[in-house]
Order: structure tokens, then sequence, then C-alpha cells
């Protein structure tokens, strides 16, 4: 039986975004986001229950009730106690009004004006002080009060029963005149155009003032009431804005980091080129500084060589010339010989074939060094 009541109970709760709008509309004082509800989704199942059994203002139907009946002995005790206030003002005001106006009994020419003023001034006067006074509420301890006065002593100083019952017959005329005047007051700040008009009409405008005015009032609390959900709906907007602003921060937060973090590689990998080009362009010039000695070595041992070679076939040629020349005195002193001439002719001739030779080979060689 009660596995079929939470069947049919969680039946009618609702589900996903119309569970979580019910619980926010059930509990519009907690301070609770739609997001907080679906981070928590058995918190969100527990006052959506609870709902069921508080309203708005998280009262039990039990306490709904009683605090309904103890509103409504408040509210007609706190009647009594203003009925009885404000006959007190009025009467206080019609007083006072007496003490700023000494001239109006002898304006109406009403001697008993002036007696019902002071009688009533007397009486309001011992009203206030009995009132005043501490009387304990056990008759049966002794206590004399202030400056050892009791109640009983304080109404001694009541005007007479005469008096009074005078005054008594005169105050009903008296509040509604003072009222009258009031009204009229009221009636004049609440619509000053309606100063200058004639006394009925004034009249019956009076009496739809207080249509008018508790109008006014319930305008105004309705305002007040809308004021007040707007303020709640503006805090719950706050949070929600709130929350999304530190998302948003923090979303942007790690952008800024992302992008620094790439920048940051990208300007690794540049600077990475860069030594490599430097470093590249260090061992170029290494390298061609070391192609350079390199070349001036093998400049100067050619050189060297070709110069020990031009030397020795200098040598060569000048040894072929004086080889030359001692064949050629030979041959000079030798024509006489006949047969003999020949073989050194021939000698002759090879020695200058081979000089020829000689020759040559040096020519070339000087030209390729060149």
């Amino acid at each position: 039986m009660s596995q079929r009541n939470d069947c049919v109970f969680a039946s009618s709760l609702g589900k996903g975004d119309h569970l979580h709008q019910q619980v926010l509309a059930a509990f519009p004082l907690c301070q609770m986001t739609e997001e907080d509800l679906i981070q928590n989704p058995q918190f969100c199942k527990l006052l959506a229950t609870l709902s069921q059994h508080v309203d708005r203002t998280g009262l039990t139907q039990h306490l709904r009730r009683d605090l309904e009946k103890a509103e409504r002995e408040l509210h007609t005790q706190r009647l009594s106690w203003l009925r009885v206030e404000s006959i007190h003002r009025l009467l206080r005001e019609i007083i006072q009004e007496n003490h700023f106006s000494k001239a109006s009994s002898a304006q109406t020419g009403d001697a008993t004006v002036p007696h019902f003023y002071s009688t009533l001034e007397q009486c309001l006067m011992v009203g206030q002080c009995v009132k005043r006074m501490d009387i304990s509420a056990d008759v049966s301890e002794p206590h004399s009060g202030i400056l050892g006065l009791t109640a009983e002593r304080v109404k001694r100083l009541m005007p007479s029963e005469q008096d009074v019952l005078q005054m008594k017959q005169k105050c009903p005329s008296e509040l509604l005149q003072h009222l009258k005047k009031k009204s009229v007051a009221i009636l004049t700040y609440y619509q000053p155009d309606w100063e200058n008009e004639s006394e009925g009409l004034r009249s019956v405008k009076l009496s739809k003032l207080p249509e008018l005015l508790d109008g006014e009032k319930k305008k105004v609390k309705s305002l007040t009431e809308k004021n007040r959900e707007n303020t709640t709906l503006l805090q719950r907007q706050t949070h929600t804005y709130l929350s999304e602003l530190l998302m948003c921060m923090k979303i942007l937060q790690s952008l800024v980091l992302e992008l620094r973090l790439k920048a940051q590689k990208d300007l690794d990998r540049k600077k990475i080129e860069y030594f490599e080009g430097k470093c590249e362009i260090g061992l170029q010039k290494i390298r061609a500084e070391m192609l350079e000695v390199q070349l001036d070595t093998y400049t100067r041992d050619k050189i060297a060589t070709h110069k020990k070679i031009t030397e020795k076939l200098n040598a060569d040629l000048k040894s072929s010339k004086m080889e030359k020349q001692e064949v050629e005195s030979k041959l000079a002193s030798f024509e006489i010989y006949g047969k003999d001439f020949e073989a050194l002719a021939e000698e002759y001739s090879r020695l200058r074939q081979e000089i020829a030779t000689k020759s040559w080979a040096l020519k070339e060689f000087s030209t390729s060094n060149t």
C-alpha cells in the first residue's frame, strides 16, 4: 500500500525541469538555483516531497492554522487597542487645540465649553497617572505606589460625577466635529482641488474617502509585494549572473593559459630556428675559414712545388745548353774526322731534340700553373 502511494506521489511531483521549477517556486526564500538542484538530485526530491507538507514560508498546515488563529486574535486585540488609543489621542488633540485657541468659547458664547475641556483634561490626566502607576498584581503584598500614592487616592482627584456625566454627553459631538475637521484636512491634502467645493459635495467625497484610502493602501501593499518579489527575483538573477560570470572567468583563464602556452611554444620554436640559423652561419664561416686556410696551404705548397720543378728544369736546361756547347765545340774540333762526324751529328741531333722536349714540358707546366 505504501509503495503504491509513493508511486502515485512520485508521479504527481513532475520530472526534469518541471520538478526543478516546482521546487524553486515552493521555496522562494531559499537561495537556490536550478543548477544546485541538478547537482543534488536526492536533495531535490526531498524538497519536492517536503513541499507537499509545508507552505512557501516553511510552515506545516497545523502550524499555519495556529498562526492564523493567533494572528486573528492579535488583530482583534490590536483593533481594540487602536480604537481606545485613537480616541485617547483625539481627546488629547482636542485639549491641545483648546490651549491654542482660548477665544473659541467667547466666540460661541457657550460657557460650558471651557468647563468641558478642563473636565476632560483632568479625567485624562488622572487616567494616565493610574495607568502608569505600578500596581502589584498580588493584593496580599503591601505596596505603596509612587511617592506613597495608590490608585484609589489618585482616583479621588477625578471631577464630580455630574461634571463627568456632562463631559461624556458632550464628548461624542466634540469627537465627531474634530474627526470631521481632520477628515477635511486629509481630503484637502489628498485632493487639493476639493478645498473650494461646496459643503454637500465635500461631505459626499468624505464618505468615499475611506474607500479611496483603502484602495491606495491596497495599491501600496500590492506594489510592496511586487517589489519584494522583484527583489527576490533580482537576488536570484544576481546569483545566477555571478555564477555564470565566474564560469566565464574560469573559461577565459583557461583560454588565456592555453593561448599563452601556444604562443610560448611558437616563440620557443622561433628561438630554436633562430639559434639553428645562427649556428649554421657560424659553421659556414668556420668552414670557409678552414677552406681558405687549406687553399692557402695548398697554393703555397703548389707554388713551392712549381718553384722546385722550375728550378730543376732550369738546371736541366742549363746543363743541356752546356752539353750543347760542349758538343758544338767537339763538332768544331772533330769536323776533320769525316765519318766519325756523322756519329757526332746524330748525337747532336738527339741532344737538340731532348732539349726541345724539356723546353716544351717546362712551358706546359708553367702554363698549367698559371
